[in-house]
């Protein structure tokens, strides 16, 4: 069974602007072989402003290669209420690298590497409670 992420944009900003829908089935590096495995869906809980490691690469039953394929998925789902707060942003790291910051509601889909030492962070910008949801899709060496 493939797993396939698909996106669709709208927008009112421009006229020339139709919008668009583009859908990518996740496969293994340099092939059309579906990717068959996951981290399992997770949710995480930071009430603190402190950086934290969210997918520890160490702690994952990967095996890296350099010539895998791997994605993660990450939502700002808001708090324990379901309120979803579009004021308080997390950054989303790589080894204390910035990637962006996920505001109440946002979400990334990101190619990642799965090295032992690429962990993905997460720190929030403030100690108000944010609870994210997230998985990683990759295949085996």
């Amino acid at each position: 069974m493939a797993t396939t992420a698909t996106i669709t944009l709208n927008s009112d900003i421009s006229q020339a602007f139709g919008g668009y829908t583009k859908t990518m089935t996740l496969t293994k590096a340099g092939t059309n072989v579906d990717i068959a495995d996951t981290t399992g869906f997770s949710r995480r809980k930071l009430a603190s402003a402190s950086k934290v490691d969210l997918i520890t690469m160490a702690n994952e039953l990967v095996e890296p290669s350099d010539n895998t394929a791997a994605k993660v998925y990450i939502k700002n789902i808001g708090n324990n209420a379901g309120d979803i707060d579009k004021s308080i942003g997390v950054k989303v790291l790589i080894n204390s690298v910035e990637i962006g910051v996920l505001f109440g509601g946002d979400w990334l889909m990101m190619p990642v590497t799965v090295v032992d030492a690429e962990d993905i962070e997460v720190q929030p910008a403030t100690d108000d409670v944010v609870i994210l949801e997230y998985t990683m899709f990759y295949e085996e060496a």
